[in-house]
């Protein structure tokens, strides 16, 4: 089996890296938090000291990291993966980032004989946990095939859009639908509450019709607990909107909605919420509105 690298190990990471380790593959993994590598190791993976360390020893790099700075850093960066990769090497960045980034480090990958695909996910931490991920990926159809089976270990749809950016041009129209949801949700459920009607029957009673879905079906029932433990936090979701704002304003394409909730998730940034799940855009409404949508 090929030995992967794998180069951040945040919420979605580690359990993604886990789920490599319990397929049988051999993994050296390496985070800039030290502490995040223990459980890994402990499960049986190399401790890597540097992204150019792990991708000295891996045939397969993965990258899982928050936004282009830190992919561009991880890679062609001091120390990064092309100064420790071999020719052959394949570089599955795994982050959401922006889809001309993928296209530059791409590139740049490519002058070193280093082929490269951009995978963004979309599931949140508990489909990361259970394997079940949506994988959206840009690159070479060869390069995709190679790496088809690892990619299924991390999730169980996994999908090829097009060439490198595809996946990320994707994951943007997935992350602008994701907090859309989440917004008419919110919406709708404050309207109910205020109303005096039981917003979980509400739920209930439109989730197996035309208004059901997985975001309600995943977010409702937590918003309901008032549970905003962090899947997949608003300052992420943030930089998601930020990065498919400045695409669709690069491509000439109106986003109003996309604008509308950016502000929304801003407001909960100012208001102390970054570090909120993006289910929590329900606290925006549920403060204008001066009421709980949760007991």
């Amino acid at each position: 089996m090929a030995k992967i690298g794998f180069i951040g190990l945040g919420i979605m990471g580690k359990p993604m890296a886990q789920n490599l380790i319990k397929a049988g593959y051999e993994l050296t993994v390496y985070d800039i938090v030290a502490e995040r590598m223990n459980d890994l190791i402990k499960a049986g993976a190399r401790q890597g000291t540097s992204s150019k360390d792990v991708a000295s020893k891996s045939e397969i790099v993965i990258t899982m990291l928050p936004n282009s700075p830190h992919v561009r850093e991880a890679v062609l960066g001091p120390g990064g993966v092309l100064e420790g990769a071999k020719r052959g090497t394949i570089l599955i960045d795994m982050s959401s980032i922006a889809p001309l980034a993928s296209r530059e480090i791409a590139a740049k990958a490519q002058e070193q004989g280093v082929a490269m695909l951009d995978a963004p996910v979309s599931g949140g931490e508990p489909k990361a946990i259970a394997g079940t991920l949506a994988i959206m990926v840009g690159g070479p159809e060869e390069t995709f095939e190679q790496v088809r089976d690892i990619l299924a270990r991390m999730g169980s749809y996994v999908t090829r859009v097009g060439d490198i950016g595809s996946g990320n041009i994707a994951k943007l129209a997935n992350q602008i639908i994701v907090a859309l949801n989440i917004a008419a949700m919110s919406e709708a459920m404050v309207l109910a509450t205020k109303a005096g009607v039981d917003p979980e029957k509400v739920f209930q009673a439109i989730r197996g019709g035309l208004a059901g879905s997985a975001v309600l079906d995943a977010k409702m029932p937590l918003a309901l607990q008032g549970n905003f433990k962090p899947g997949f936090r608003i300052e992420l979701h943030i930089k998601d909107i930020a990065n498919a704002l400045d695409t669709a304003h690069e491509l000439g394409v109106p986003v109003p909605l996309s604008g509308v909730v950016m502000e929304i998730l801003q407001a909960l940034r100012a208001d102390g919420k970054a570090a909120n799940d993006h289910g929590g855009i329900i606290q925006f409404y549920e403060q204008l509105a001066k009421v709980q949508v949760r007991p």
